[in-house]
């Protein structure tokens, strides 16, 4: 295991030190990288689905679930739609790197201005398309970066480095070794990384539950920052006064895919309007092959299904007395990613907003919705639930610098 944390420190330092290239870039000479990562992801295409073809037809082999092989397989049209990402992102603004603040005493001015991490690691599993989520967002807010993926993964994550990010970055003048991704699959590779502070200082951590919280409490242990998605699963709480057509659309919308954090997982009914819903309840859960889990639960009411691969297809059932009730569930219960109210009632919409205080809340709209693209028309690095100052929810390459001050004179 020396030898793999001798591997992951190499590569911080090599990021390291080509960071200085990246950082001192002008805005078109980053939009410029991007946009020829769009046009090297659709140029490389066949290399790109044909390691992504080998890294599924293995992890099938060994038993992955069809939930996770979803997770990492990229089809022609996902991979057009990552190249569409690109292209967006390379048209996004970029922050303004220093903003006025006020006037001084004695003719000074002050000045708030935006500086990159510097090195920003990310650890994630078995999702492909991710590389490229990360990748992009640090060069677009010109942070080096350290790429740490699962094992079922790494083959098409290196076909990514090597045919699409890397010399989309050299074509643009900056230093490829900018990105960096970890060439080992041992877990210890991870840990490894959240134990650099001095050259990785902030990790991005994104996978299931357990593996990530212990990844942040060692993070915490060694003084590095972490942004972290460690949990996830939609709630759903049908008001009394919701419409029932509303409510099968909604069901249906919310479970789209299954292996996501953002999917519909625990589906809270108002005993009162259980009668007259639960028919479209069913259908839509029939139409999407889900399977109800209803009272007595075995499970705790949070019990985040994406991450069951034997039994992702389910979603949590309960009826609850009210709104009041609904919103302790939601908040006391769940992993606080998100929640929605289906109700034709804006009064209990409004105070439904107003009591449940996680990350993303809705209105007769899925939770499926709380995505960076789909919701800021970027990709993100990830979802972060934490209930303290600092970027949460989507972070996206606005999110990741530090502020500093200046005085200067006026």
């Amino acid at each position: 295991m020396d030898e793999v944390a001798e591997v992951v420190e190499r590569c911080a330092r090599t990021a390291k030190r080509a960071a200085p290239s990246l950082a001192a870039a002008t805005d078109e000479v980053v939009d410029g990288a991007l946009a020829r990562m769009a046009e090297r992801l659709v140029s490389g295409r066949g290399e790109v689905l044909e390691a992504n073809e080998s890294d599924v037809a293995r992890a099938r082999g060994e038993g992955m679930s069809a939930g996770l092989l979803d997770r990492l397989t990229i089809t022609p049209q996902r991979l057009d739609g990552m190249a569409e990402q690109l292209e967006i992102l390379a048209g996004a603004p970029h922050r303004a790197r220093s903003i006025d603040v006020s006037t001084l005493d004695g003719g000074l001015r002050l000045v708030e201005r935006r500086r990159p991490v510097g090195v920003i690691g990310a650890n994630y599993e078995a999702r492909p398309n991710v590389t490229v989520d990360v990748a992009s967002q640090l060069v677009k807010s010109r942070n080096a970066g350290v790429l740490r993926t699962g094992s079922a993964a790494l083959g098409s994550a290196q076909r990514l480095r090597e045919v699409v990010i890397a010399p989309a970055l050299a074509d643009s003048g900056i230093d490829p070794a900018v990105v960096q991704l970890v060439p080992r699959v041992e877990r210890e590779a991870a840990a490894a990384l959240v134990r650099l502070p001095g050259l990785v200082p902030l990790v991005i951590l994104r996978g299931s539950g357990d593996s990530t919280r212990e990844l942040a409490r060692e993070a915490a242990l060694h003084g590095v920052g972490t942004l972290a998605h460690a949990d996830g699963g939609g709630v759903l709480y049908i008001d009394a006064a919701a419409d029932a057509g509303k409510v099968r659309e909604l069901v249906s919308a919310s479970l789209d895919r299954l292996g996501v954090c953002n999917r519909l997982n625990l589906l809270l009914i108002h005993e009162g309007a259980h009668e007259a819903v639960w028919p479209s309840v069913e259908e839509a859960l029939a139409e999407r092959g889900v399977t109800p889990s209803l009272a007595p639960h075995e499970h705790a009411l949070g019990y985040e299904w994406a991450l069951d691969s034997e039994r992702e297809a389910t979603v949590t059932v309960e009826k609850v007395s009210g709104l009041a009730q609904a919103v302790e569930i939601a908040n006391e219960q769940t992993s606080g990613l998100a929640a929605g109210i289906a109700t034709e009632d804006p009064a209990a919409a409004d105070a439904f907003f107003d009591g449940y205080t996680g990350t993303g809340v809705f209105w007769n709209a899925p939770t499926r919705l709380l995505d960076g693209f789909k919701l800021l028309a970027v990709p993100e690095t990830g979802i972060n639930l934490d209930r303290v100052p600092g970027p949460r929810g989507p972070v996206t390459y606005t999110d990741l610098h530090v502020r500093q001050y200046a005085v200067l004179p006026a």
